[in-house]
């Protein structure tokens, strides 16, 4: 604790990425000792949202991960700098719903050119329709480096998570879809100037109607997302068709229930977490910490 103190008196407030990085500890006891101390005040920024994870009994947890909004969300000072702790909160609040704002435009600005560039470019705005879901519609999207997932490539922070869905698109138009879309989702994952990774999925509307039964954990997912995203570019008669189908499958009410047992675990887990010392040794409570993963599967 008195070298945590020492840290934040000398260098004024930090994140919990700075934190850690600049002192000798581990996360887990850094977190313990910031979220216990009277001496020592946290501001975190930013909203948590619901995040299905197959690892948790009821699929529900919190995103972000205690740690990850501890580490990248959260300012740390002493009680007696208050008014710098307010300020690096903005600051940092700020810089987040721009990172936010420019990987969506950086989607939309992909997407549009890579349909603008097909042979039946008119077909495709009509009869196709791209969602943006995740961390940017959220306002959460950060840059910290981490592993694309099949790949282990360094990339840029948040992926952008995109879900095409078409209706009545010929095969040959979204086998060539795919290829452009794959194509360019290498490029931006390869190029040091982007290092962004699109994780994309296209599906039909057949396909919607059967995922929004919410009776397996994939279709669970499949719904959350549909639920959250936002149009990016395409038919926005398809994307009102998409939300009526959820609206009338109750799917926003299911997800509200799924959220409220994930705000009640994460609450439980804190209070765990702070009332024991030592290394984790429940694997619920290793999953609602850690952030070894924060992506999320797309079906």
């Amino acid at each position: 604790m008195h070298e945590i103190i020492k840290l934040l008196r000398e260098n004024g407030p930090l994140t919990g990425r700075e934190l850690l990085e600049k002192s000798r500890g581990d996360a887990l006891s850094i977190w313990r000792v910031c979220n216990k101390s009277e001496k020592i005040l946290t501001e975190t920024v930013g909203r948590r949202y619901l995040r299905l994870d197959r690892h948790m009994q009821n699929y529900a947890r919190l995103s972000p991960s205690i740690l990850r909004e501890f580490l990248t969300y959260t300012i740390i000072g002493l009680d007696a700098d208050i008014e710098n702790i307010k300020l690096k909160a903005k600051d940092l609040s700020g810089s987040i719903e721009k990172i936010s704002r420019e990987k969506f435009s950086l989607s939309k600005e992909v997407i549009s050119q890579i349909v603008k560039s097909q042979n039946s470019y008119e077909e495709i705005i009509k009869k196709a329709v791209f969602i943006i879901a995740g961390d940017i519609v959220y306002d959460m999207a950060h840059r910290e480096p981490r592993p694309e997932s099949s790949t282990s490539e360094m990339v840029n922070g948040s992926d952008l998570d995109i879900i095409i869905v078409t209706e009545d698109l010929s095969r040959d138009i979204i086998k060539e879809l795919d290829r452009s879309i794959y194509h360019k989702k290498y490029y931006l994952l390869k190029m040091p100037a982007y290092r962004e990774e699109i994780d994309y999925i296209i599906k039909d509307m057949s396909r919607v109607k059967k995922q929004s039964d919410f009776n397996c954990f994939k279709f669970m997912v499949a719904s959350k997302i549909l639920h959250e995203g936002e149009l990016l570019f395409g038919s926005k008669r398809l994307f009102e068709n998409i939300k009526g189908i959820l609206l009338k499958k109750s799917i926003p009410q299911k997800l509200a229930s799924l959220e409220n047992t994930a705000v009640i675990a994460r609450e439980r887990a804190r209070v765990h977490l702070l009332s024991k010392t030592g290394p984790l040794s429940s694997d619920e409570y290793k999953n609602l910490f850690y952030t070894t993963e924060e992506t999320e599967e797309i079906f």
